[in-house]
């Protein structure tokens, strides 16, 4: 794969505006955070209340373990490292006073990474029996029409039959006089839950994506299934019963997993998309955050179709990084209770990290380097699967969810827009 990195350049006006808006600030000698073998990584803190004389650290080694220190500070800046690194590592620095705190990570060698478990040797032949028996299965689709003021555009709530025990749930969107093999693909992901607003298909993000460029053909896919538009009472009691902790249903078993119907609701979204006849033939983009990312790698992983993907902080990589002494991503298989053969046996086929192997997408992922729920580590050992082209754009100062909004306007600036422009430039 080849792989192009987008530094996280800190301007004068930038660092001035951070210094006031929050009371510790990093900085380091690469300022995206990523490192190679014989490279100085130097780390550097400054707090803004001047009257601070004693900061407690706390540093996470690749993601597992920790060390805690207390030092002495005075001046205008503290170097909290400073080293030459070369076996690859993550490394996160958790800063506090009485008053502030602040987080930095950086990651050396990221292209090594591999996954942490076998790659099944009959992955392949499962996934397409699975895309056969979908293919077998006779489409059936019911689409309800939704209001909307812009007559240039139709949108539907839409379920579509697959053999998962719940069907495609969603809402499709796309220009009213499109002409045949004229537009792209998107498929729209949602990140994890069950009852929270994030979770569920709404008709303006099918709308929003369809309006792009000339138009696309936009699916706002529900992972999981349920209808849309529902009271919250449906949801919330859905969260409490029958998708109660859903990523560990199944996990014993890769033909009960709760992924295998996840996945194959996905598919079945992309063998409907392809058979319209607007779809250009060409370009499929898949987009997703946290679980919506992971599903978008899965997407590129298991369909040769996909040909792009925008995922940020994505999920569901390199489970099995728990085995080899680092953090593996969401939902954390490997810590459950259960055999670890048994595990072994079966959690690596839904790993995005395995069904990236035969990608030629380009995709463009970005990665927190201080995000405990989808570590850096886990997301390269996925991306480092690839065939095709990974754009990674680091951010240093991104958790899994965005804590350190001092950074907001330099992740909107540099890092978000790389992505959007991506897209825009995708589908013009």
């Amino acid at each position: 794969m080849k792989f192009i990195f987008y530094s996280i350049l800190f301007c004068l006006i930038s660092l001035h505006s951070l210094v006031q808006a929050q009371g510790i600030l990093f900085s380091q000698s690469h300022e995206n955070g990523v490192y190679h073998s014989g490279d100085r990584a130097r780390v550097v803190l400054s707090i803004k209340d001047k009257s601070t004389q004693v900061v407690t650290l706390k540093i996470q080694h690749n993601f597992s373990s920790y060390a805690t220190e207390q030092k002495n500070y005075s001046g205008d800046s503290l170097v909290i490292f400073d080293q030459v690194v070369n076996e690859p590592t993550t490394l996160v620095w958790e800063a506090r006073t009485k008053t502030d705190s602040g987080w930095i990570g950086l990651i050396v060698n990221p292209e090594s990474y591999q996954p942490g478990t076998k790659r099944p040797a009959d992955l392949e032949s499962f996934w397409n029996k699975q895309k056969q028996a979908l293919r077998a299965l006779p489409v059936k689709v019911s689409a309800i029409a939704e209001p909307n003021s812009d007559p240039s555009y139709l949108c539907w709530n839409m379920e579509i039959n697959c053999t998962s025990a719940k069907p495609v749930r969603g809402y499709f969107a796309k220009p009213s006089k499109a002409a045949k093999k004229s537009l792209p693909i998107v498929i729209y992901f949602h990140a994890a839950g069950v009852n929270g607003d994030w979770c569920r298909s709404k008709p303006e993000i099918a709308l929003r994506y369809a309006r792009m460029g000339k138009g696309a053909l936009v699916f706002d896919l529900n992972a999981h299934g349920m209808l849309n538009a529902q009271p919250q009472s449906y949801y919330d009691s859905l969260d409490k019963g029958e998708l109660y902790r859903y990523a560990q249903i199944g996990i014993t078993n890769k033909d009960e997993s709760y992924f295998l119907g996840m996945y194959q609701r996905l598919l079945r979204t992309i063998d409907y998309l392809t058979s319209l006849p607007e779809w250009d033939g060409k370009r499929i983009l898949v987009i997703g955050e946290s679980q919506g990312g992971g599903q978008s790698l899965v997407a590129a992983g298991l369909d040769k179709r996909v040909t792009a993907a925008v995922v940020t902080v994505p999920a569901m990589c390199d489970w099995g990084g728990t085995l080899v002494g680092r953090k593996g991503s969401w939902p954390y298989l490997f810590e459950a209770k259960q055999d670890r053969g048994v595990l072994e046996a079966n959690l690596p086929y839904f790993d995005a990290a395995h069904l990236l192997k035969n990608s030629k997408a380009t995709i463009v992922a970005e990665i927190g380097l201080i995000d405990q729920t989808c570590p850096s580590s886990a997301l390269y050992a996925a991306l480092n699967q690839t065939k095709g082209k990974n754009i990674i754009v680091t951010a240093p100062y991104r958790a899994h969810h965005f804590t350190q909004t001092a950074y907001k306007e330099i992740w909107e600036t540099q890092v978000n827009k790389v992505k959007q422009d991506f897209i825009y430039e995708y589908l013009r």
